[in-house]
């Protein structure tokens, strides 16, 4: 009752079902990782997205990916079209971090935990962007050789990347 209130007075709108802004909010380019946040609070945002939050590539996905652990449930009805990708064990919890956009907290994997996920869905979205990725992420100092290096251990693509991390010493 009170939010019909609220919208005839001009102070929200009605965004969709159950989903209300106040009038004068002012939206970023992450706005749509808010949204997915607050409609599914168990995923993390990754892969191609948390490279596009952390300006690691020049791609722009038109979906948001996202992953959960194994054994949790996907919410129905996201507002955005959504990629899930399932991870389990120390590959979902480990470079978790938690970032306050529009002041909603986000999880959104980490730089040298992105780079890996990449090189081990290689095959979805292509190497070139693996590779851009890494090369980017130690160019612009966001990750230490040693985290990129456990990071790759950890996801089991350590061959994988050996060379290029190599070449990038």
């Amino acid at each position: 009752m009170w939010l019909t209130r609220l919208v005839r007075a001009g102070q929200i709108e009605r965004v969709r079902r159950g989903v209300y802004v106040a009038v004068d909010a002012e939206w970023t380019e992450n706005h749509a990782f808010v949204e997915i946040a607050k409609q599914a609070p168990r995923g993390v945002i990754c892969l191609l997205s948390a490279l596009r939050f952390h300006e690691l590539t020049t791609q722009l996905p038109f979906e948001v990916w996202l992953a959960f652990e194994r054994s949790a449930r996907v919410p129905k009805g996201l507002s955005f079209q959504v990629q899930t990708v399932r991870f389990s064990g120390v590959a979902f919890s480990e470079g978790l971090q938690e970032h306050i956009i529009e002041g909603v907290p986000v999880r959104i994997y980490s730089p040298a935990k992105t780079v890996a996920d990449c090189f081990k869905y290689r095959h979805k979205f292509g190497f070139d962007v693996a590779l851009e990725a890494l090369r980017d992420c130690y160019r612009m100092r966001l990750a230490t050789m040693d985290e990129l290096w456990d990071y790759a251990k950890l996801l089991r693509v350590a061959n994988v990347m050996r060379p290029y991390l190599e070449s990038l010493q």
